[in-house]
């Protein structure tokens, strides 16, 4: 180890922040403009705007307030934006430039809950938690009118989309329609149907028609010109969107026909065609399996071609309208981040495991994201294998699964085991080749699983569906939960980190166990093997990390300094330092020769569970609680030639400011050594014009042909200066020449000038008196000297 460790260049000093994958949206309303370029959605006491393209977060729009936004709404032609927050405020933004135009009290006694906008984009209507409906002008300014009767939260409200009509329609807790009159300012009808909430309306182009939605698994088509309900379609799930599609053909949406067809979002998680006619339904989306599929939103962008969906797990898909086919997708929010790896031989991918059976592939690149679909609950923990295609997941429901991604980033499911009696909570793939996984449960036991030949050829059919594997070898390890499994560099030892505080050491493939290192006093939750030497990491909930010597089980090291349990460790560095979680949000970075925390990175809220490094050793990746994912990039080789580049150009610097002085240049002197911004160096500069013949003469002339700025900077360091007796004369003779030579006005223009003369103040203060003192007292041995009488000495007697 000691070898290894030679070469202080190899030591890593410092990570910086390169990216940061954060949530978007928890939930709410999401909205698309009119070209499908702009996403925005509600994420707490935020509107975040999402370009669709790339990905990227655009603005993050928050009111002065900065209480949750309760409802937002973008008009028509996409040029205004409004936002209600749960302080009662609506704030009108010019969301481009992400400013707020103006912002005003929304008169309800409760928070906003829905609003929209009318065709023209000039009237905005809100409905509230009071019951009330209020109708703004959003050109002029002011509110037009105010709809009272409503029992409840009114959670609905649609212009007509024939603007002339004047037309609002409202729906509340009754579950009935209002439809209002803006001209006659009173309810012209009132349509009774459903018998639970309404969720939307959907007209027709013509504007004769209306199609409702809602959780009392019906749709119902209604005549608009005789108030009356045309057809009650049972749709068989809660519903909560539907969609009228343009009037023309689609076959592949199972539209054959010129009529009406709608389209359904509910709780069954596809997305359903219908035809209005007939109330057959003519298309089924394809279903996926797992829980948090539920539609809790729908929308179509018909300019775009565009159908938006969004599900109870907060993933945000877009389709093409026309077929349905899937065109991008978001994770908007992944609640607690329990794993996270690099993926691909390049580390071109992130893989996220968060609290949700779905796993979520990132492209670095381009932010594209996957969603993963096949573990029935949470995933739990991931490992990927050495050349990066083939990663495994294991999860809450007993299952582990093999994926693979192939040249085009797509991952496919191409394996699955079973076997476990709980929760598989740790897996650890085979090092050297693409040969086995190890897998470790709260069972307290741990299993071998061979991988089959047929997964590594690449002729295999991504239809054929995933194969199943079979585990070699079940062994049980602890006496509690097992946490976490680690196979060393050469695939022939495995480790063991268990709740029972201790890990262990086992020969494969058989599972034999050769030693067991105690001596942590809480639970362990992670055991890594490193990549050079034959030792072991170990990190356990007593907040500590230990090295052990593996052929005698001896604990070498001890690192100490987290404050809470430490959740994960890796080796970095070929082995000489380490990279250490915690339940504390910190990550820390060890180097292993001296025991020394190197540094410790502060960018997570909560307990990072995820930690991972990439193939050449200059990036990590870390996941959280707080439901970010952060990437790290090691900047010591940056850091390092930027502290050589500025320390070379402090000895140029200093080496032409003594040429300078040499040469008696003081301008030129003062000048660069202001331009340092070192206060002693101008100190320098100032005494040795001070030195000169005519110093008070050039002091004055080079003080006053300074620029402003540098005057400025003089003025602060004689503040500094002041504060010694030994340097308070440069400090005052500067201070001289500007008093006498500055106007009082431009003086006081001065940055900072006052607090500047306060601490000036009491210090000259402190050294006239001294000086005074000394002067009183050398005026007193001059008189003394005057007045002495000395008595004459006699003469020596002369020599006989």
């Amino acid at each position: 180890m000691e070898e290894a460790a030679a070469g202080p260049s190899r030591f890593k000093a410092n990570y910086a922040v390169e990216r940061k994958f954060e949530p978007f949206y928890k939930g709410g309303k999401v909205q698309l403009d009119q070209t499908g370029q702009y996403l925005f959605c509600v994420c707490g006491t935020k509107v975040k705007i999402l370009d669709v393209a790339s990905g990227a977060i655009l603005q993050s729009l928050e009111q002065e307030d900065q209480e949750d936004i309760t409802a937002f709404d973008l008009s028509p032609d996409d040029e205004v934006l409004v936002t209600a927050s749960r302080a009662l405020l609506l704030a009108h933004w010019a969301w481009r430039e992400g400013s707020v135009i103006r912002l005003w009290k929304a008169i309800h006694t409760a928070p906003v809950a829905t609003m929209a906008f009318d065709p023209t984009s000039t009237l905005l209507a809100t409905g509230g938690c009071d019951g009330a409906v209020r109708i703004w002008d959003i050109v002029r300014h002011y509110g037009t009118h105010h709809f009272r009767g409503s029992p409840g939260v009114v959670h609905l409200v649609a212009f007509h989309p024939d603007p002339a009509r004047l037309l609002l329609f409202s729906s509340a807790t009754d579950a009935a329609i209002r439809i209002w009159s803006l001209q006659d300012q009173s309810c012209l009808a009132v349509l009774t149907a459903h018998y639970s909430a309404v969720t939307s309306l959907t007209f027709s182009a013509d504007g004769h028609t209306m199609v409702s939605s809602g959780r009392d698994k019906i749709c119902i088509v209604w005549d608009l010109r005789s108030h009356q309900a045309l057809r009650t379609i049972p749709v068989f799930e809660s519903v909560e969107a539907a969609v009228l599609l343009p009037e023309e053909l689609a076959p592949q949406l199972g539209v054959k026909s010129t009529g009406l067809h709608f389209l359904t979002a509910g709780n069954q998680g596809v997305l359903r065609v219908w035809e209005a006619a007939s109330g057959q339904c003519v298309h089924t989306q394809q279903p996926l399996s797992g829980p948090g599929r539920e539609l809790t939103h729908c929308a179509l962008v018909r300019a775009a071609g565009l159908l938006l969906s969004v599900t109870a797990d907060h993933n945000l898909l877009l389709y093409e309208a026309h077929s349905l086919k899937l065109q991008k997708q978001f994770a908007g929010y992944s609640e607690e981040v329990l794993d996270v790896r690099f993926l691909g031989p390049e580390d071109s991918h992130i893989v996220v495991a968060s609290n949700s059976p779905c796993l979520k592939v990132f492209e670095l690149q381009t932010s594209a994201c996957q969603i993963l679909h096949g573990h029935t609950d949470i995933v739990l923990a991931l490992d990927v294998f050495r050349k990066g295609w083939l990663f495994a997941s294991c999860a809450k429901d007993q299952s582990i699964r093999v994926w693979r991604m192939n040249k085009a980033g797509e991952v496919t499911c191409v394996a699955q085991g079973s076997g476990h009696t709980h929760s598989v909570g740790t897996v650890c793939c085979s090092r050297l080749k693409e040969t086995f996984l190890v897998t470790g449960s709260q069972d307290c036991t741990v299993k071998l699983w061979p991988i089959p030949k047929v997964l590594l050829s690449k002729s295999i059919a991504p239809d054929s569906g995933p194969v199943l594997l079979q585990a070699q070898a079940t062994q049980r390890c602890h006496d509690k939960d097992i946490n976490s499994v680690a196979v060393a560099p050469n695939d022939k030892l495995l480790a063991t980190g268990s709740q029972d505080r201790t890990a262990k050491l086992w020969a494969l493939p058989q599972c034999q166990l050769l030693g067991v290192f105690s001596g942590h006093r809480r639970g362990l939750w992670c055991v890594q093997f490193s990549p050079m030497d034959q030792v072991l990491a170990t990190a356990s909930a007593d907040g500590t990390v230990k090295l052990w010597a593996l052929q005698d089980i001896s604990c070498l090291k001890t690192f100490e300094g987290h404050d809470a349990s430490v959740l994960k460790v890796a080796f970095v560095s070929r082995g000489t330092q380490l990279l250490s979680s915690g339940s504390d949000g910190l990550v820390k970075l060890w180097t292993i020769k001296n025991n020394e925390c190197v540094r410790t990175l502060d960018a997570h809220q909560d307990k990072v569970w995820g930690l991972h490094c990439s193939q050449l050793d200059d990036r990590a990746l870390t996941g959280a609680s707080d439901s970010c994912v952060i990437l790290w990039k090691d900047v010591t080789e940056m850091e390092q030639a930027e502290e050589l580049a500025k320390r070379e150009e402090q000895v140029v610097k200093q080496q032409e400011l003594d040429n300078l002085l040499q040469e008696k240049r003081y301008l030129r002197a003062l000048g660069l050594a202001i331009s340092l911004d070192r206060p002693h160096t101008v100190l320098t500069v100032i005494q040795a014009i001070r030195r000169d013949p005519e110093a008070f003469e050039k002091l004055e002339a080079t003080v006053l042909r300074l620029r402003r700025d540098q005057k400025e900077a003089l003025l602060r360091f004689c503040v500094t200066w002041n504060t010694n007796s030994r340097h308070c004369h440069e400090a005052q003779a500067v201070l001289s020449v500007l008093l006498r030579h500055e106007a009082p006005e431009e003086l006081l223009a001065y940055e900072g000038v006052r607090a500047s003369l306060e601490a000036l103040l009491p210090y000259t203060e402190r050294h006239f008196q001294r000086l005074s003192r000394t002067l009183q007292a050398a005026t007193f041995l001059d008189f003394l000297w005057h007045n002495m009488k000395l008595p004459t000495l006699p003469a020596a007697p002369s020599a006989l």
